[in-house]
């Protein structure tokens, strides 16, 4: 995928720092439903951009997609369900964890193809560079919500899930973050 195409793309993902920003505002069962409702409704945005041209929509949409089967958004909004339904008790908790995928998955991205030039050992299609890149990003965010040693503690977990997972990140990454927080 073009460079371009994806720094779109992680900006459109990036955008996620508004649910963090509605969580100062709003109770943890709002933050569960809202974060429910946009999985659903970016999934009924994805099927029917599939079949129809969506104005709005499909120009988001078909710029930033790598294929046709991605569901890393409603991934991400599935993963932020999650979060908010385990951690909600402790917002400052799940705020961490979000806003740690949610700008280390971002800028790990846009630095790593953009700048990545050494592959992480056993990992070959992540670098050094995409990976310190979520590291600083993770914790800055994070701080607003957390303690400096609990910020490093939770972007280093996240930036180790996102490199080495095998499964969807966007899911995973702020619920391991999230438990390893509160240990």
């Amino acid at each position: 995928m073009k460079y371009r195409r994806e720094f779109f793309r992680q900006l459109i993902h990036a955008t996620g720092i508004v649910f963090v920003i509605l969580a100062g505002y709003l109770d943890t069962t709002s933050m569960i439903i809202l974060s429910l409702a946009a999985a659903i409704c970016g999934e009924i945005i994805f099927q029917l951009d599939r079949r129809f041209y969506l104005p709005f929509f499909s120009v988001i949409l078909r710029g930033c997609r790598r294929d046709d089967t991605e569901r890393g958004f409603i991934y991400y909004f599935i993963g932020m369900t999650l979060t908010y339904s385990l951690f909600g008790f402790n917002m400052h908790v799940a705020n961490a964890a979000i806003i740690i995928l949610t700008l280390g998955d971002s800028l790990s991205t846009i630095i790593g193809r953009r700048f990545g030039k050494h592959p992480l050992p056993l990992k070959h299609d992540k670098s050094i560079e995409g990976s310190a890149a979520f590291l600083a990003a993770g914790f800055l965010g994070s701080l607003f919500f957390i303690e400096p040693i609990h910020a490093i503690t939770g972007a280093i977990t996240g930036m180790l899930v996102e490199a080495y997972t095998p499964v969807e990140d966007n899911i995973v990454i702020p619920l391991v973050v999230g438990a390893i927080l509160l240990i």
